[in-house]
């Protein structure tokens, strides 16, 4: 996708060095960092330099990568996928992206373990664009059919950034609206602040103003109200971690969206890559929920009158603050799950019908 005209994927590996885009400097500027050592890919990781479900599992194949060039031992090896699993829990892809890594590159000859592993860790990247492309063309379709019903711009809701800076390119929600958009129909997208941290607002808007998709920002609470006035066509959000069963788990505030869209008989979707669906925990309430740094919520980050970028604290300073990063939207809330392999409902079966 594009950055003032330019094209771009979300990370690449250029003479032995894993550049990134900073999503930390996002949208008031863009800067291309460099990670060295497996440390500094579970640092971008941590601090969210890089984030988004897919692309911090993109991180951490890249991540071992950079662990055999800095030693080429399987103890150092091992302990670094444990490192790199343990940055952030939530995102399954992750671990999924760990796992392969290491049941690939376990035993294997020193001397042709290097490039094996960039072999696989690129090929992480090209399986992920190349899913993201399908999601889109799967999504496309459900776009499509609103467009002919109603003949009239589709008003689109999302949450967060699910975007092509949350995977390598494309993304997951927001791939079938830029599908749209090259195909010519008509869009415009709500997008949620997404406190805190304003991935929406920072990230989705920015995104879609380099597209040309249009789209206007709105507070996480606003929703509710635009669904009820019949602005709202249908919602697409992203996911960190669906169980088989259906159940979404996804930035916080997902499963307020999903009440209200449920409440006003507007669709839901999530569109994910199977990479994000977790086979294994079957109650979401052992999902383990990520509790960041209060001072995500207590501070924000924006430009100043001179154009210098300030952090302001906007919280008394005795108060208390409380910051889940993510909730939990049960499957009965949810229209269909859009995927690579096709769209399907949100169940146990609808995901096993799909992926035998």
């Amino acid at each position: 996708m594009k950055i003032e005209g330019k094209e771009y994927r979300t990370i690449w590996l250029e003479n032995n060095i894993v550049k990134i885009i900073d999503q930390t400097k996002l949208p008031h500027t863009f800067i291309i960092k460099d990670l060295k050592t497996v440390k500094d890919a579970i640092n971008a990781i941590k601090t969210m330099e890089v984030r988004g479900a897919p692309l911090i599992g993109a991180t951490a194949a890249y991540g071992l990568v950079l662990a055999i060039i800095e030693n080429n031992d399987q103890s150092f090896l091992k302990k670094s996928a444990e490192d790199l699993i343990s940055s952030r829990p939530t995102a399954i892809n992750l671990k999924w992206a760990v796992d392969r890594m290491i049941k690939k590159l376990s035993g294997v000859n020193s001397d042709k373990i290097l490039e094996i592993a960039f072999n696989e860790a690129k090929e992480i990247c090209e399986e992920d664009i190349k899913f993201c492309e399908n999601i889109g063309l799967n999504g496309l379709k459900i776009i499509e059919e609103i467009y002919h019903k109603k003949k009239d711009t589709v008003n689109i809701l999302t949450h967060c950034n699910a975007g092509w800076l949350a995977t390598i390119n494309w993304g997951t929600a927001t791939s079938p609206i830029y599908h749209a958009h090259k195909k010519g129909i008509p869009v415009h997208v709500w997008a949620d602040e997404t406190r805190p941290r304003n991935q929406g607002a920072n990230l989705t808007s920015y995104e879609f103003n380099e597209e040309g998709v249009k789209n206007t920002i709105i507070a996480d609470n606003t929703g509710g109200i635009l669904m009820q006035r019949g602005e709202v066509d249908m919602c697409i959000v992203g996911t960190d971690r669906t169980l088989s069963n259906g159940d979404v788990c996804n930035k916080v505030g997902t499963y307020l969206k999903a009440l209200a869209a449920y409440d006003n008989d507007i669709p839901f979707y999530v569109a994910l890559p199977s990479s994000t669906i977790d086979w294994n925990i079957k109650d979401h309430k052992d999902i383990p929920i990520e509790e960041r740094n209060s001072d995500e919520l207590s501070h924000v980050e924006g430009l100043d009158e001179k154009g210098d970028i300030k952090k302001i604290q906007i919280y008394p300073k005795k108060s208390k603050a409380m910051n889940l990063a993510f909730d939990v939207t049960p499957a009965k809330y949810v229209t269909g799950l859009i995927t690579e392999k096709g769209v399907c409902e949100a169940s146990e079966k609808g995901l096993k019908d799909l992926f035998k």
